[in-house]
């Protein structure tokens, strides 16, 4: 499980092809790697992934065919990815919880600066748009973010100094694809709705 509160921006090392999954290398940009062990979880843009090799201050993850076809931006050479490691019992729940199973990829269709804030506005998935609401939760690319509103098929938050500075936010713009995953919680709530 993680927060959805970024602890570093890395970036994509190398990618190596092998069968059906990827291995990638990834330098954890601030992100101390010091407590980390091989078998560890690190949410990489939103997606949970093993720890499989650590390495000249960096470390190598699996990812599987299955992982890459519901993610987007995992093997793209310096592709600047948010890093979270797992959450531990006696963190703070600065976000809110996430579980680093990517539920689809969205794609922005708006990013506008206004003053020292942000309006970011992306287009889900119709099937995950049930679970997005108004000040409800939602991560996008492993970030915590509060929804403001939802219009159509799109939904829209405000980015605020710190995120933009602490996130690869700063390099949205229209089109760029993100990986999206829905609040745990609208998830089951939907699910126990649907059984009554």
């Amino acid at each position: 499980m993680f927060t959805g509160i970024v602890e570093a921006v890395g970036r994509i090392k190398s990618v190596d092809a092998g069968g059906d999954t990827l291995r990638v290398h990834i330098d954890p940009g601030g992100m101390d790697l010091s407590d980390v062990a091989i078998g560890d979880s690190i949410a990489v843009n939103g997606a949970c992934l093993t720890v499989a090799a650590l390495e000249n201050n960096s470390f190598a993850a699996d990812i599987s065919g299955e992982t890459l076809n519901c993610t987007c931006g995992l093997s793209l050479f310096d592709n600047p990815v948010n890093l979270e490691k797992a959450l531990q019992f006696s963190d703070r729940l600065d976000g809110h919880l996430v579980s680093g199973h990517v539920d689809g990829v969205a794609e922005v269709v708006q990013f506008r600066q206004t003053g020292d804030r942000c309006l970011l506005a992306i287009q889900a998935p119709e099937a995950l748009l049930k679970y997005i609401a108004p000040k409800g939760s939602v991560t996008v690319d492993g970030v915590s973010l509060t929804v403001n509103q939802v219009t159509g098929l799109s939904f829209e938050v405000n980015l605020i100094p710190h995120t933009l500075q602490n996130t690869n936010f700063k390099y949205l713009e229209q089109g760029k694809k993100v990986n999206l995953e829905i609040d745990i919680v609208a998830r089951y709530v939907a699910r126990l709705l649907n059984q009554a």
